[in-house]
Parts: C-alpha cells; structure tokens; sequence
C-alpha cells in the first residue's frame, strides 16, 4: 500500500513511517497547523521587545523618573510585562525583564534597572 505526503500529496518513498516527501512540505505542514499560536507568542515577543527597548533608551542611568505621556509618546504598552514584585511596603513594580516601572503619583513612573 502506498502512502502520499501529506502536504503535496507525492508518493512517497522510503521508511514506512515517513509522512512527507520533503524537508519543505514538512516545514510547510507543520507551519499551517501552528500559524495562529505562533502569531500570538510573536507579537506577544515583539511587543515586549518594544517596550524593553523604550524603558532602556529612557533609563541611561538605572534610576529615572519620566511621565506616562513620555512613555505613551513612545509607544509604550503597559499591558505586556514579564513579572510583578510588590515591596513589603506595597509598592509594586512592573518588570520587562531587568527594566522596571513603579507607578508614582500625579502620573509619573520610576523606572529602575534590576541589578
């Protein structure tokens, strides 16, 4: 009995297990099927990406204090971050890896670089 790829459909040839013809159809397979998780875990990447890059252009010197319209101006997303430490004081600071942001008042942040 002869099997076909699953993704051209050939004939294939070979190990009696084989699925795919190619490296490409496997690849191509495999990418259709994974595309919309994929996507997610992308944009998620990217938007952190953007965010770690912003906070470390603001922070030259590993403690500063900026407005929310600076972060804003620069596009900055606060829903995506990568943890939460609450002090035992109650403050809580907002990480994007080792850059972080403690809200302040009157719409102010502390950003802070984790040593």
């Amino acid at each position: 009995m002869k099997k076909n790829c699953l993704e051209c459909g050939e004939v294939l040839n070979g190990r009696i297990d084989k699925k795919f013809c190619s490296d490409y159809c496997r690849n191509t397979h495999n990418n259709k099927i994974n595309k919309e998780s994929k996507n997610l875990i992308r944009n998620t990447n990217n938007r952190l990406r953007k965010n770690y890059r912003l906070l470390s252009n603001l922070n030259t010197s590993g403690k500063t204090k900026v407005t929310r319209t600076k972060l804003l101006d620069g596009n900055f997303d606060f829903n995506f971050f990568t943890s939460i430490y609450t002090t035992k004081t109650g403050n809580t600071y907002y990480y994007i890896y080792d850059q972080g942001y403690l809200p302040l008042e009157n719409e102010y942040y502390l950003l802070i670089k984790k040593e």
